[in-house]
């Protein structure tokens, strides 16, 4: 033991850094970019862009069409849903709160849109858009039935609709969260949306 130790120390004496084999690292973003990095000789870390790509990861080209029945007149889904006619007509949707990015209203002839544009980042201010989408989730409600959508139906939607429901329903942020996360497993709104809910919590009991 003694022996191998001592081997090792002089081993370890022996080490140059200079001598290892220089690497590159390749790091690749979920927007696709590509990047390179390494040293120079100077020892300073430098970043590459090596390819812009498409995605970063590989997309599941399935289409989402569950819907979460939420209330009498109220359900919410993905923009698949929003696209199928078939599965809208299926579920009796008169109206269509649209707030994705770059989901076109496909049905404007048989259908009430009402579109507020929405980015799911954490700092995007989505309780401003609350009294605006909850008027016309009330007014779709009154005579029909509304779906609420963004992209995937899983943040900014789901958001929208557990809001709504604190506001009209007097429910806590927990107690809607985790019923339409039970209407719709995939439920899973960003960090800075839960904080704003949990915000408007404490808003709502103080008016």
């Amino acid at each position: 033991m003694a022996q191998n130790l001592t081997k090792l120390h002089s081993e370890l004496r022996k080490f140059q850094k200079d001598e290892l084999k220089k690497t590159e690292t390749r790091i690749t973003t979920p927007g696709g970019q590509i990047y390179t990095e390494n040293k120079d000789a100077a020892g300073r870390l430098t970043t590459t862009m090596t390819n812009h790509g498409r995605w970063g990861f590989v997309g599941d080209l399935r289409a989402d069409l569950q819907v979460g029945e939420i209330r009498r007149g109220l359900v919410l889904g993905s923009q698949d849903v929003a696209q199928s006619l078939e599965t809208l007509n299926k579920h009796n949707v008169t109206h269509i709160l649209n707030v994705a990015t770059g989901v076109e209203n496909l049905y404007p002839e048989q259908f009430t849109y009402k579109s507020i544009k929405l980015y799911d980042l954490p700092d995007s201010k989505i309780v401003d858009t609350f009294d605006e989408a909850f008027a016309f989730i009330e007014e779709g409600r009154s005579s029909g039935c509304v779906l609420v959508h963004c992209n995937a139906g899983i943040s900014r939607a789901a958001s929208i609709v557990i809001g709504y429901l604190m506001k009209t329903e007097g429910m806590s942020f927990s107690d809607s969260f985790w019923y339409v996360k039970g209407k719709r497993p995939v439920v899973h709104p960003n960090c800075g949306f839960v904080d704003q809910l949990r915000d408007y919590e404490i808003f709502l009991r103080q008016t």
